[in-house]
């Protein structure tokens, strides 16, 4: 039997991410020795069944030099102590941290972006700054990278566009849903959470943050309230627009048609209850939520943007539409409402290509042989 590869994860935006994570260490646990290094934002309990070790450092998600530098120096110690062969760095901030504690140490790194964060919608002198640093440092953490692992084909081509790497650098392995735990899942009921039986259920799983336009989905929830009577709202996730987002409802008196969820463990638990899931982002590295959707046969209406495209094609399997524009989300809402012909078509269509192309035993099987491949070459870039 092989020696197991022993992988330091560093990670510190949760979310899809931590989803992404969890589902990986269980399908490589029998050939993969997985260390975590996360944020406090990660579910440590889930983790110390999932991972052979984690190890819990207070990160910021913005830029804050005393406390970065701190972490920097504790991420070094651990690597210098643990020995791994690989780290693996997850997001932009993660990315760095790894990339300079790894300085001049005998260890492969792996990173991946999961979307470019200068892909992000950027408004205002400030924002766009903010992202021409993030270029310039995703292009200097490349050259102290073996792989960039990018979730997606634009993704990868994002990159090239924009001179972050050479393509034999870039790897493309699309990220993948465990199937297994939508059998593990409790199903709530409408009536556990006062959603009226005869609703149309609009939902929308994303952290409440700009980058997943929850205002967005609010105002054009208005609107279609006015056409579909019995419509009903639900947005399963949390994040720094909530307070925003729940006076947003209440001004455009939405009150008995919403539900907030908060964060919850399990969301698939809330997903079986959608007529129609959304997903409204500004910027998307893949989308792992249209995948869920996919699986549970709940027909998807979302953005073209990102690497969303090599999720959903338009009447084929989802809807696509543009970026903020109110009008076309709730025409394809009233769509989805009225023609049941295409909705079964898109229900079909999803349900198969989700299938067929997005399980998770095949992301790891693939990271897993890219570990081996970077290990195999002799040469640290």
């Amino acid at each position: 039997m092989d020696k197991k590869i022993r992988v330091l994860h560093v990670a510190e935006a949760a979310g899809g991410v931590e989803r992404y994570l969890e589902a990986l260490f269980k399908y490589s646990r029998n050939k993969v020795e997985n260390i975590l290094v996360c944020s406090q934002n990660y579910d440590y309990d889930k983790f110390k069944i999932l991972a052979d070790r984690v190890i819990v450092l207070k990160m910021a998600h913005d830029i804050e030099f005393s406390s970065d530098i701190k972490v920097e120096r504790r991420l070094r110690r651990i690597i210098k102590q643990l020995k791994p062969d690989i780290v693996y760095a997850h997001s932009s901030k993660a990315g760095a941290f790894a990339r300079i504690a790894d300085l001049g140490l005998k260890n492969k790194v792996i990173y991946n972006p999961h979307g470019w964060a200068f892909n992000e919608t950027t408004e205002g002198i400030k924002k766009k700054i903010k992202h021409i640093v993030f270029k310039m440092a995703e292009k200097i953490g490349s050259a102290f990278t073996s792989k960039i692992i990018c979730i997606s084909d634009f993704e990868k081509n994002t990159a090239l566009k924009n001179k972050i790497a050479p393509e034999d650098k870039l790897k493309v392995i699309y990220s993948g849903i465990d199937f297994s735990k939508f059998k593990q899942a409790n199903k709530i009921t409408r009536t556990d959470v006062g959603i009226p039986k005869d609703a149309f259920i609009i939902g929308n799983v994303a952290r409440i943050t700009e980058t997943k336009a929850p205002d967005t989905f609010v105002k054009t929830a208005k609107i279609i309230k006015k056409n579909i009577p019995n419509a009903f709202f639900v947005m399963v996730g949390n994040g720094d627009l909530q307070e925003k987002i729940k006076l947003q409802i209440k001004a455009n008196h939405l009150d008995d048609s919403f539900l907030l969820t908060g964060w919850v463990d399990n969301p698939n638990e809330f997903m079986n209850l959608f007529d129609v899931g959304m997903l409204l982002s500004r910027w998307e590295g893949l989308g792992l939520v249209l995948l869920e959707y996919m699986f549970l046969g709940i027909p998807v209406i979302a953005t073209n943007v990102g690497g969303i495209p090599n999720v959903v094609n338009n009447k084929e399997n989802g809807l696509l539409v543009s970026k903020d524009n109110i009008n076309e989300i709730v025409m394809a809402t009233l769509l989805l409402h009225d023609d049941a012909t295409l909705k079964q078509k898109l229900i079909e269509n999803g349900t198969k290509d989700v299938k067929s192309k997005f399980d998770i035993k095949r992301t790891a099987l693939e990271t897993e042989k890219l570990y081996r491949r970077v290990l195999e070459d002799s040469i640290k870039i």
